[in-house]
């Protein structure tokens, strides 16, 4: 019987683990070692099995672990965490043991091969990666077995999850922290015996004892404290990328090293407590950036802690506990006050204030009573409720904020790839200037050059230019999160501060929507019954805001057929056999000069009735134009209204420019004409007829009342309804550019000014490692102000 060709055990009759090896079929004994065995030689490390000296362990643990992983694949299981879209599927992944931006840049290249992926995005400051592929092409155990295959593990994110493996990660990084701290301690102290210039007359033989006792003391530094920037730096050598672990090990190895042949050899001198301080300074940043990291990214995993594990479902046999996430639509809860709303629902029963805080920002509750929406995550303040489930939890509007914010935090601005890009290229230039340092040196001073080869590659590590731009970026996002205003696209805060001219929509933005009746006039023999009912039946499926002003007059008996929506236009319908058309003035009455808001409906004949409507100003909007203003941008409203009511309401907010009777094609041509003259736009709408504009601004954000498809095509939502935060948005924007530019400036400034120092052997090794270690830190510290704005 021929034996495994990994690990030389026996192959059973009848295995079939085959893969191909220098073109010949090589069999294996059990599904583990053929998977070890393809990732080894997938890896480029075919040359193990040509020079090994004997068999590889049997690879027992693998199967279960892949059998672990295909629990991934079953249906009912994905339905937690895995959406689907555009035939895709999509999911949220956590991914253990991101360090870096050459780390996610390796994940992203890997994945990418794999047949079947359609797109992989990594944020290294969440330690979360979006991955979409197509399930019919590759299964998603498959993928998660990808990660692993270069040193990665990926589990779909699951907030209480990731929490328990953020403890771990604690509790381990405390541990490897105690260790190399007293570890240090200790070789400093012994260390300290062995500068000849303090103790000129010391023995030799206690000076080599103190060397045998440092080596032995900072073994557990080197062997266990250290190790995570060992399998990192390896992972990125394995798979041809570089990482910013790469020169933090060769550092510690070849300083460990030489100290070592200098102990067994009684020659030079031994840098025992450099290496162990380094690891333990190291390990201190490396720890305070993971905490710094999970406070960037809590915000949003925050979001679904505020969902309740359990609902009260209200059955005809009396109250039922179950699983919030397995309420379907038209099921019916009970919320008892104090408790979270466990789905999106409809109140059936009950009045109550309702805090919305986790949603929109807002701290003060709001009333809702019976036939009032109630979202998933509020929390019922006053009295019990009885309601009827809207739609399921992951449909929820938290979910969707979550899903949005995740594509935010996913999609990479240009500054974040320019980022990328030199940070992996800065390491391999650094490797090559390193290289070039120690052999200038033994040209002259062969004595010092390995000492001053070690103070560059440690002093210009760039670890802070790594972390410059995503931890910015990650803080701005959950700090405007929390002020009620939802990012979904990244390029927001690189484009807000740029903004030179805002541009609203009038009904619904500056106005509040609720557009109320405030008189009608007949202009034929009808009734005013009669045409009342007529124009709520045209306005009964439309979601712009007049069409709330006819909902009480809705007569259930008139049906309409061949409806169609006349965008920028109005409404036109058949009612009995009867053509009706319901719009603008310019539509339906072109000779009438209007100085209110009006609307009319007309027959064949021609306008049947005039309906004058009233909508007031939102609070908000006189003091957001004027603040505008004072900050120097210029201000446009575009509206399909072409009434006086437009410019009355322009008169009265002292916009710069009105620009009525627009329809969709003409608000998007009004845009380019403003880009061709320089100017960069924002655009703020809530309806359908904005969604092209909203697409085709600079940048656009949609009103938290607005339409759906309002809010897919803009760039932002305002979860509250409150202008004000535009410019809260902008102000945040703003102070992250910044802060990006200054984390830049200070990490290329320290590189660029340390690296000469080092070179010409005026920077030591231990301070070398310490102005590393506090360049990452000030970076990370100053990303971290963003949260406080």
């Amino acid at each position: 019987m021929a034996g495994c060709f990994h690990c030389g055990e026996p192959v059973p009759a009848g295995a079939d683990f085959r893969f191909e090896f220098n073109g010949e079929q090589k069999a294996c004994c059990c599904p583990g070692c053929q998977a070890v065995a393809h990732t080894i030689i997938d890896c480029g490390l075919g040359s193990y099995y040509q020079h090994r000296s004997a068999p590889a362990p049997r690879a027992d643990a693998v199967p279960d672990e892949l059998k672990q992983l295909q629990h991934y694949d079953l249906a009912e299981i994905q339905q937690d965490f895995v959406s689907e879209k555009d035939r895709l599927k999509e999911v949220q992944l956590s991914i253990a043991g991101l360090t870096c931006a050459a780390c996610a840049w390796l994940i992203e290249r890997h994945l990418s091969q794999v047949a079947g992926v359609a797109q992989i995005q990594v944020n290294t400051t969440t330690e979360r990666a979006r991955l979409r592929w197509n399930d019919d092409m590759v299964p998603l155990s498959r993928l998660l077995a990808a990660f692993a295959g270069i040193g990665y593990q990926a589990r779909p994110f699951q907030p209480h999850q990731q929490e328990q493996d953020y403890n771990r990660q604690v509790k381990s990084y405390l541990l490897r922290l105690g260790v190399a701290g007293i570890a240090s301690m200790q070789v400093m102290m012994v260390g300290f015996a062995l500068y000849e210039d303090l103790f000129p007359d010391i023995d030799a033989d206690l000076i080599q004892y103190f060397r045998w006792i440092s080596l032995w003391l900072s073994v557990p530094v080197m062997g266990y404290s250290a190790l995570p920037f060992y399998r990192n730096a390896w992972r990125g050598v394995k798979n041809r990328a570089l990482n910013m672990d790469l020169p933090v090990s060769l550092a510690m190895i070849f300083a460990f090293v030489a100290s070592v042949y200098a102990t067994v050899t009684h020659t030079g001198e031994v840098y025992y407590e450099c290496v162990s301080m380094f690891a333990f300074l190291l390990l201190t940043g490396r720890f305070l950036e993971m905490r710094a990291r999970r406070k960037a990214s809590e915000t949003t995993a925050n979001l679904t802690h505020h969902i309740p594990m359990l609902a009260r479902l209200d059955t005809p046999d009396g109250e039922q506990e179950v699983a919030a996430k397995t309420l379907t639509p038209g099921q019916r809860v009970l919320v008892a006050p104090g408790s979270v709303i466990p789905a999106d629902a409809v109140i059936l029963d009950g009045t109550t204030s309702v805090d919305e805080s986790m949603l929109t920002g807002e701290h003060l509750p709001v009333t809702r009573q019976a036939g009032d929406p109630v979202f998933a995550g509020t929390t019922n303040v006053e009295s019990p409720l009885r309601l009827q489930v809207l739609r399921p939890l992951a449909e929820a509007r938290v979910s969707e904020i979550l899903r949005a914010q995740d594509d935010a935090l996913a999609e990479k601005p240009r500054v974040a790839i320019l980022a990328d890009q030199l940070s992996r290229y800065f390491v391999a230039l650094l490797l090559l200037a390193t290289l070039g340092t120690y052999l200038a040196w033994l040209q002259f001073a062969p004595d010092r050059a390995f000492w001053v080869m070690l103070s560059v590659l440690v002093a210009t590590c760039p670890c802070a230019l790594s972390l410059a731009t995503p931890t910015a970026l990650t803080v701005a996002t959950s700090r405007l999160t929390r002020s009620g205003i939802l990012v979904r696209r990244a390029h927001v805060l690189d484009t807000l501060p740029k903004t030179t001219r805002v541009v609203f929509d009038k009904t619904g933005t500056l106005t509040r929507g609720e557009v109320t009746l405030a008189s009608v006039v007949l202009l034929a023999e009808r009734s005013e019954a009669e045409v009342l009912a007529i124009a709520a039946a045209l306005e009964a499926q439309s979601e712009h805001p007049i069409a709330r002003a006819f909902l009480p007059y809705r007569d259930p008996r008139l049906q309409v057929s061949a409806r169609e929506n006349r965008i920028g236009r109005g409404l036109c319908g058949v009612i009995e056999g009867h053509s009706w058309r319901l719009g603008s003035a310019a539509w339906l009455h072109p000779d009438a000069e209007e100085t209110a808001l009006c609307v009319y409906l007309a027959d064949d004949d021609g306008p049947v009735a005039r309906f004058v409507l009233a909508d007031p100003l939102r609070a908000d909007a006189e003091q957001l134009v004027r603040q505008c203003k004072a900050q120097g941008l210029a201000t446009s409203i575009l509206t399909g209204d072409g009434s006086g009511q437009a410019e009355r309401v322009a008169d009265l907010l002292g916009v710069d420019e009105l620009v009525k009777n627009a329809s969709p094609d003409d608000k998007l041509a009004y845009l380019r004409a403003r880009d061709a003259a320089g100017e960069v736009c924002l655009m703020v709408g809530d309806g359908i007829n904005d969604a092209p504009v909203l697409a085709g601004a600079h940048v656009s954000f949609a009103m938290a009342g607005g339409t759906d498809i309002a809010k897919n095509s803009a760039d932002a939502i305002l979860l509250g309804d409150d202008l004000q935060r535009i410019l809260t948005a902008r102000h945040v924007a703003g102070r992250c550019r910044r802060v990006i530019k200054q984390n830049f400036s200070w990490a290329l400034g320290y590189n660029l000014v340390v690296l000469p120092l080092a070179a010409m052997g005026y920077v030591s090794p231990w301070f070398a490692m310490l102005g590393m270690s506090a360049s990452s830190l000030i970076v990370m510290t100053n990303s971290l102000r963003l949260s406080r704005l």
